[in-house]
């Protein structure tokens, strides 16, 4: 018991002395600060960055997962807490372990914890409208999207998943042998050995990746996007894109694996396939390919591996706007039939 203590207090050490080395956000707005929480896997205080406006009436909340390699000061989120700012939206930016180089992160419990933790901080100190809890990730923050929405079902009204990494086998093979190979290391180290056929770490990859547990995700809509070059320009192909949007397609809307091949090894969309609109809020990275089934939707722009926070946040708001009018048709339709409320 005392060893324990003497572990936790030096823990909570290092997190504090952590935290106040970065008390100057440059950066990011002035009403962004760092916070901690308590995650009740292991009782740990876990740092964040958080912004809750003055407000009223329930608000939206947007938890920003940062990439494979950062942590919780990771300055992806940056655009997204501004635009938080401006719109009196709450905004959070957890830690969930740091890098994806320990067993502690890369999709762990503990990390499931943490953002649960997230939530309930966002909870206890902000008006958080319980029907507008958002994930957006890019990368390894992708990655956690889409696990957290199979892990935690009936949390996240939303998910914005940018060039998400769902199969880590598959991009463990993927990495190895080539200028990406350090990644390979990390989900070896991560998942405790070697991924060996059979062994306790390929079954930890597994139990780690988000297409082992995409199926259980319910009353979520999702948006995953990804460069059209990722892959080949940066790390992760866009057929782990493609593969999470089959799980939750219906059948008769999926991608066939012809066409999934072409566009991943080729860079290129098929004409017939092709996307005739326009998406402005995808600013100067065209929109190749699109297509949604119920509760989710697949974008390929022209680009790599990145994410666009106007687009993001542009279908966060339109998902936003849409529960508003469905629970406005509620009420009106609830008046018209003289059923209370009660």
């Amino acid at each position: 018991m005392r060893i324990a203590q003497i572990f936790t207090g030096a823990l909570l050490a290092q997190i504090s002395a952590a935290t106040s080395l970065h008390a100057d956000l440059k950066g990011w707005p002035p009403e962004v600060r760092e916070i901690q929480f308590l995650s009740e896997s292991d009782q740990s205080e876990q740092p964040a960055l958080f912004y809750a406006p003055e407000t009223n009436t329930p608000r939206p909340l947007v938890i920003f997962l940062h990439q494979w390699a950062g942590d919780y000061l990771a300055r992806g989120g940056i655009n997204i807490a501004r635009w938080c700012v401006k719109k009196d939206w709450i905004f959070a930016q957890p830690h969930f372990r740091g890098p994806n180089t320990r067993p502690e992160a890369m999709g762990s419990d503990l990390v499931i914890s943490d953002i649960q933790g997230t939530v309930d901080y966002a909870k206890a100190h902000a008006d958080v409208d319980p029907t507008k809890i958002y994930l957006v990730g890019a990368s390894g923050g992708g990655h956690l999207a889409l696990l957290a929405a199979g892990r935690m079902p009936g949390i996240f009204q939303a998910v914005s998943a940018w060039v998400p990494i769902t199969d880590l086998l598959a991009w463990h093979q993927q990495c190895k042998g080539t200028r990406h190979k350090k990644y390979a290391a990390n989900i070896e180290t991560a998942s405790g050995g070697n991924l060996a056929s059979g062994s306790d770490s390929e079954k930890e990859a597994i139990r780690r990746s988000p297409l082992t547990w995409l199926s259980q995700a319910s009353g979520t809509e999702f948006d995953l996007n990804a460069g059209i070059h990722d892959g080949h320009s940066g790390a992760v192909p866009i057929s782990h894109t493609f593969q999470a949007y089959n799980v939750l397609a219906q059948p008769e809307d999926r991608i066939s694996d012809a066409d999934i091949a072409i566009m991943t090894e080729e860079e290129t969309v098929p004409d017939a396939l092709r996307f005739a609109g326009d998406d402005p809020a995808y600013e100067d990275k065209p929109v190749l390919f699109r297509t949604e089934s119920p509760g989710v939707r697949i974008t390929i722009f022209e680009g790599g591996h990145q994410i666009i926070p106007t687009a993001a946040l542009a279908w966060l708001e339109k998902i936003a706007l849409s529960s508003e009018r469905t629970s406005a048709s509620l009420d009106h339709q609830r008046d018209k039939l003289d059923i209370s409320s009660e």
